[in-house]
């Protein structure tokens, strides 16, 4: 199995957990999601995520995908 390419998404989590003072445990329990998934996408380790968790992420963040994620610029 050939090793995998790294992503080139930045996820905004934490300016946005912070903007709101809400921290990891608080967004797991509204969105649904365990503490350690939410970590996992907070670090930039997640390698996919669906669309139904995007979109409570943004119902409960109050945002936009793309207030959530970029595209790394080089």
């Amino acid at each position: 199995m050939p090793p995998e390419e790294p992503h080139g998404i930045e996820i905004h989590l934490d300016a946005l957990l912070a903007e709101r003072g809400m921290t990891v445990t608080e967004l797991a329990e509204r969105v649904g999601l365990t503490p350690v998934n939410i970590s996992v996408l907070k670090n930039g380790r997640a390698k996919a995520i669906r669309f139904s968790t995007l979109s409570k992420l943004c119902q409960v963040l109050d945002c936009q995908p793309g207030d959530l994620m970029s595209v790394k610029r080089n």
